[in-house]
């Protein structure tokens, strides 16, 4: 939405997803042997020298995670120098060097039962998975690095956006800010 506000022409967004380090190997095809949840499964250091190459003026090569294969693609894509950049993901807060980059931080905090709905609704479609190893997924992983890693966040942001609240509102607020 802000993205959308902003505008393609100023802004784009750069998802902390493409940055999975490959994990075809370990990958038990229905989500129990990989954490993906733990900052450990990301290659943060790539993402915080593509952001600083981003704030010097230059565009950079992002990778490509395929989920399906749970495999980092040999290609990269292009990422446009904008204005704006909007870096999306619920770890990114969790690395201090990548919270020293960022001009502002907005958390949106989003109950754990919307957060399982959304991913079981997600893994089982997109993904193939099975509504049992998701649900074990959850609960043994993405939980439990949730409350660690991804909560205590929260106090850090310039800006928590609730649960209920219009989200719009708070947008238009932020596009007057970085105007």
């Amino acid at each position: 939405m802000l993205q959308k506000k902003l505008g393609d022409e100023n802004s784009a967004i750069l998802y902390q997803d493409s940055y999975y380090r490959d994990q075809s190997r370990n990958f038990d095809y229905d989500g129990g042997s990989v954490n993906f949840d733990h900052p450990d499964a990301l290659e943060f250091p790539l993402l915080e020298s593509h952001l600083i190459e981003l704030k010097k003026g230059n565009s950079i090569q992002v990778p490509i995670y395929d989920f399906a294969t749970h495999t980092r693609i040999k290609k990269s894509e292009h990422f446009p120098l904008k204005e704006y950049v909007i870096v999306d993901g619920i770890l990114l807060f969790s690395q201090d060097p990548l919270v020293e980059i960022f001009d502002y931080k907005i958390f949106i905090d989003c109950p754990e039962e919307l957060r399982y709905e959304r991913r079981l609704n997600r893994d089982v479609k997109e993904r193939g998975r099975t509504p049992e190893g998701v649900h074990n997924q959850f609960y043994n992983q993405v939980k439990p690095m949730h409350d660690q890693f991804v909560e205590p966040t929260k106090n850090i942001a310039d800006l928590v956006v609730e649960q209920g609240e219009l989200f719009e509102s708070v947008i238009d607020f932020y596009k007057l800010l970085l105007s």
